[in-house]
């Protein structure tokens, strides 16, 4: 348990829910995630 230094970003979505379904948003967030962390993937 030492402290650390970390690079941290927050990501918040908004929607409809009459229009997307919750799950839907989460499937969104979960893709965006992986993105962000190994943006050599976008590329693939």
């Amino acid at each position: 348990g030492e402290i650390r230094i970390a690079t941290v970003m927050s990501v918040t979505l908004s929607t409809d829910h009459r229009a997307v379904d919750g799950a839907l948003g989460a499937e969104l967030l979960v893709a965006f995630k992986r993105l962000i962390e190994n943006p050599m993937g976008m590329l693939v």
